[in-house]
């Protein structure tokens, strides 16, 4: 029995895809598909702070025991934490006395994935996992120096910005006869967080300590991802030598720490998530140690340790660094530090998906709207690859109108498959019928497609933004699945409109790829599924207009 050419390649490319797909979870620290290994368990029991021992050790100082770690002598007088909430019109933000620490950070203009009652939020300590940025001194003398477990007192001042542009926090301690003042500017409209360390040197001696800025985060899977819209969650940082660079919190499970660059005078280090990153921007042309490590059961860090040289007595040296916690804005990231626009990550087809981006964002500054936009965009692929599609319905058109031939020569030599094979080629030499035309252009225009996928998946701008009725949210599933439905009647209609296997097997198969692909596109974001319906119906007008013509004999 002759197997069809074009099911050969639709098997193949989705076979293909099913590998695609197992290859980039399994590079981007998931579980493979084919593993019976379970994930890594999450932190089940209550947790209140981040454990002392993520103090990172100073170059050349070994790293103290707990009970021996910076902050956790004992207070001379009693301290009472205090959580302090800074609020402007787009976070809003809990710093806890205790350590300077934002402990939580809540973005007001994003609704949450699961709860779309409730906010979304970065930063959080709660018990099925810990997610903060801290920093705090160091010595190179083992000298207990504030960080971020030591008690801050905060400065009187206002809380909100309200009709300011801008909101300050003050916190000072006092340790070890160092004094260090951390400065929290927020900003109006900005999810930058200008940071300043004042460190001030109340000693006889002149002392020489590192400051660290570290990002801490559970290594749970994110809540709500499904393995249709799988994202990547994990360490990523960047150096003008080395370029962008993302790890795995597997990997620091596995060997203490990941692989990448340990020093450098510039760049950046983050934990990037779907749609969402926690970056810290360091002061350019500050040399710093770049570490990560296992701080703790099923908890991670990635962080910098600067070196900030010997301060006289009396002296005091600043430190400017920036955090940026809040949405994967390409347009807004690439202008803050270089490189931090690639924590939107495109995977391999980035060269093509970048360009697809703009080309979104140019529309969508006309249409003011995502869903349209997504439809716009659609229009002009189908605009762009209409040569290859019109050879690809030709072609189509060709291959129907000699199915009969076709079935023909089946039935005659249905019991010899070499006298069947050679009559179907001289059939198409005959006819001038390229067997495989109908498919090298879908195949030419995959690339394009995958990178689709991917920027309307990973595409921040677009997280909550509605289309018209039913669809308030594009990166979300249609919630009354009528884009799949309708996805599915129209791949059925692409289906008739094509040649039929003379297999009555092959057939029946084709016929249920329309319910199969439909089924799939129920987890899919509505964005995506909208795409793909308007490419196949105006597939289908293009279909049905070149066939037309071509069976009426006005196409050549």
């Amino acid at each position: 029995m002759e197997i069809n050419k074009r099911t050969i390649l639709w098997i193949v490319f989705s076979v293909s895809l099913v590998v695609l797909w197992n290859d980039w979870m399994v590079s981007n620290g998931k579980q493979s598909m084919f593993s019976l290994t379970p994930p890594p368990p999450a932190v089940t029991a209550p947790v209140a702070t981040a454990p002392a021992s993520t103090v990172p050790a100073a170059p050349g100082v070994a790293a103290a025991t707990p009970a021996a770690l910076p902050g956790d002598a004992p207070a001379v007088q009693a301290f009472t934490p205090e959580i302090i909430t800074i609020t402007t019109d787009v976070i809003k933000a809990d710093i806890d006395t205790a350590g300077g620490v934002i402990k939580r950070l809540e973005l007001l203009q994003f609704r949450d994935k699961l709860d779309k009652t409730k906010n979304q939020v970065l930063f959080d300590v709660k018990p099925t996992g810990i997610y903060v940025a801290q920093t705090g001194l160091i010595s190179n003398t083992g000298v207990a120096l504030p960080n971020h477990t030591t008690g801050y007192t905060a400065k009187p001042g206002p809380r909100a910005t309200n009709g300011n542009s801008e909101v300050q926090l003050v916190l000072e301690a006092e340790q070890g006869g160092v004094k260090l003042t951390k400065t929290y500017t927020f900003k109006k409209g900005d999810y930058l967080i200008g940071l300043r360390h004042d460190v001030t040197n109340l000693g006889t001696a002149a002392v020489a300590p590192s400051l660290y800025m570290q990002l801490l985060h559970h290594g749970n899977e994110p809540e709500g991802e499904s393995w249709f819209n799988a994202s990547y969650t994990g360490p990523t940082l960047f150096t003008d030598a080395d370029k962008y660079q993302k790890l795995t919190f597997e990997d620091i499970e596995k060997h203490g720490k990941a692989e990448h660059s340990t020093k450098s005078n510039d760049g950046w280090i983050a934990i990037s998530q779907h749609y969402f990153v926690s970056a810290f921007i360091p002061q350019d042309k500050a040399p710093r140690d770049i570490f990560t490590k296992k701080v703790d059961t099923n908890l991670y860090a990635i962080g910098n340790l600067i070196p900030l040289g010997p301060i006289a007595p009396g002296a005091t040296l600043s430190n400017q660094a920036r955090l940026y916690s809040g949405p994967q804005d390409e347009n807004k990231l690439e202008t803050i530090a270089p490189g931090l626009e690639l924590v939107k990550d495109y995977g391999m087809l980035t060269i093509i998906a970048k360009p697809i981006f703009w080309v979104m964002s140019q529309l969508n500054l006309v249409l003011q709207n995502w869903g349209w936009t997504i439809i716009a965009l659609t229009v002009l692929i189908k605009l762009l690859f209409f040569p290859l599609s019109a050879a690809s319905y030709k072609s189509m058109a060709k291959m129907k109108m000699v199915t009969p031939k076709m079935q023909a020569i089946r039935e005659k030599y249905k019991g010899d498959p070499a006298k069947m094979n050679q009559a179907t080629m001289e059939l198409y030499k005959t006819e001038k019928i390229n067997p495989l035309g109908g498919c090298l252009p879908i195949l030419v225009q995959m690339p394009v497609f995958i990178a689709l996928y991917w920027v309307l998946n990973s595409s921040a701008e677009m997280r909550g933004a509605p289309w018209v009725g039913w669809i308030q949210d594009l990166t979300a599933p249609d919630p009354y699945y009528i884009l799949p439905v309708l996805y599915a009647i129209s791949m059925f209609i692409t289906t008739k409109l094509n040649p039929q296997p003379a297999d009555p097997a092959q057939a029946k198969m084709m016929l249920w790829m329309p319910l199969i692909f439909s089924v799939m596109f129920f987890f899919f974001p509505a964005g995506l599924v909208l795409y793909w319906v308007v490419n196949n119906i105006l597939s289908i007008a293009q279909q049905w207009v070149i066939t037309k013509k071509f069976e009426s004999g006005k196409a050549k």
